[in-house]
């Protein structure tokens, strides 16, 4: 049974089939002015703690060790702020050798004051955890594992921690190993942690980007539209008093073959533009016109690009219960428009042969539900049907059904959340066991679409009519 792909309108991560752009997260995002501060804060902690262990607690420390190791931090620091802007973004190797250099000073120091008996030795999670917010997968697995090195270096190689008495402090080895284990799953699971939440941020920004150009497409072609349809209209006066004057002329003409042959060609010219205005007036309408429609215009609004695709795509449109037999006027909205036609395009790539799409309506909310004949959702991912960017390995047969398509899921994810911005509540099913043979499945036995809006948040407020006719002014 073929998988049914949850990226609907073919947009890729690089350049989708409508023409959207959007790219990997990764080089390039951390600023050096952020490492830089990161790391100053790191020196003024490290100095203190030396300061606080040497002269309150009466620790004796290699003070010229951790000296080397704090100055060189200081003279890295001075150096980048002198030889870089500090709004400066690094690539992905920079910023990748400027947290193993801090890993290293940090390693060094945990070296030289006790190893594991040094509670400040969990700070090597820090390097780990912001590369896993920032940087690829394999630099954060290699930083993860240099630092799982280190912690288990540092519990049996390291200068102990002696008191002024010359006494080493010695702690247990059970607490030892405790205090390695926990640094160890600390680096395992805030690596993953950290990971998991900004691969989240980063794909829900991308997506919401291209929903916002999705958007702005979709008002600029609306907008356009309304251009066209309003020009259509007021050329279509002079173009008509052009065509009564060549009526009359030809009359008069008729016995002066050579410019008769050209008053005709006006008159025909004419005729073509108007033919021509009606056309892109029927694109649009008035603008004023664009602002609402019946529902079932504007379904079949939204459907129009898919209907002659292949397949069958059956409109249904009636009340509910103490729903008016009229149907009503709603908002004839881009985002909704543009999530509708996305819904419509999925249903139709993956039917078999009809789609259908019912527009059903009561006192207080409206109802639309898109319904194909194909395979359905998989089970395994319906619950995540919306989320950008999911990847799901195609088989054959649906490579062969979307040729070059690479479903990120954006497209859902793109209709989701234009439709949800409207006032829509959205629910993905399945119309039946996707597992049944195909002889026992029903005729609508796919994937189910269902958006619910409350009426007052659709239907179009009641105004005085078309208002007056307006001039374009130049």
């Amino acid at each position: 049974m073929a998988k049914r792909p949850w990226g609907t309108s073919g947009h890729s991560m690089v350049t989708g089939s409508s023409g959207y752009q959007v790219h990997a997260a990764g080089a390039n995002w951390v600023r050096l002015r952020t490492l830089i501060l990161l790391r100053w804060m790191a020196i003024a902690g490290q100095a203190t703690a030396i300061l606080v262990a040497s002269q309150i607690y009466r620790l004796d420390l290699p003070l010229g060790l951790c000296v080397l190791a704090i100055g060189t931090s200081i003279l890295a620091n001075l150096f980048l702020v002198m030889l870089f802007p500090e709004n400066r973004r690094l690539t992905e190797a920079e910023a990748f050798l400027t947290l193993l250099f801090d890993l290293g000073q940090l390693a060094f120091l945990i070296f030289v004051t006790g190893g594991l008996t040094n509670p400040f030795a969990i700070l090597v999670l820090a390097p780990v955890t912001i590369s896993a917010s920032v940087l690829r997968l394999r630099s954060t697995v290699a930083l993860g594992a240099l630092a799982i090195l280190v912690v288990t270096l540092a519990m049996f190689w390291y200068l102990p921690l002696r008191f002024a008495d010359g006494s080493a402090l010695v702690v247990p080895r059970l607490f030892a190993f405790g205090f390695w284990l926990s640094i160890v799953i600390g680096i395992l699971f805030l690596g993953l942690y950290s990971r998991r939440v900004s691969t989240e941020m980063r794909s829900m920004s991308e997506a919401l980007l291209a929903t916002q150009m999705a958007l702005a497409r979709e008002q600029k072609l609306t907008d356009l539209a309304g251009v066209v349809a309003a020009a259509a209209h007021e050329l279509g006066t002079p173009l008509a008093t052009i065509k009564l004057v060549s009526a009359e002329l030809i009359e008069e003409l008729a016995d002066k073959p050579d410019l008769l042959e050209d008053v005709r060609l006006i008159r025909d010219q004419a005729d073509r533009c108007r033919d021509i205005l009606r056309d892109m007036g029927r694109a649009g309408k008035d603008d004023l016109h664009l602002r609402q429609a019946p529902l079932s215009a504007v379904l079949r609004e939204a459907a129009e690009p898919h209907v002659a695709r292949g397949k069958r795509v059956d409109f249904a449109f009636g009340p509910l219960r103490d729903g008016e037999d009229q149907q009503p006027t709603i908002q004839r909205r881009p985002e909704i428009i543009h999530g509708l036609r996305n819904l419509v395009q999925n249903a139709v790539d993956f039917a078999r042969s009809t789609v259908w799409v019912e527009g059903e309506w009561t006192a207080r909310r409206i109802t639309i539900r898109i319904t194909d004949d194909g395979d359905g959702f998989p089970p395994s991912v319906i619950g995540r049907i919306g989320d950008p960017f999911v990847r799901a390995r195609r088989s054959d047969q649906d490579a062969a059904q979307r040729p070059g398509y690479e479903g990120m899921g954006l497209g859902l994810f793109i209709a989701k959340t234009l439709l949800e911005r409207s006032g829509a509540e959205l629910s993905f099913v399945n119309a039946t066991d996707p597992f049944l043979a195909p002889e026992d499945r029903p005729e609508r036995s796919g994937a189910v679409v269902e958006a619910v809006w409350d009426l007052e948040d659709l239907v179009s407020p009641t105004t005085g009519g078309l208002g007056p006719n307006t001039r374009f002014e130049s």
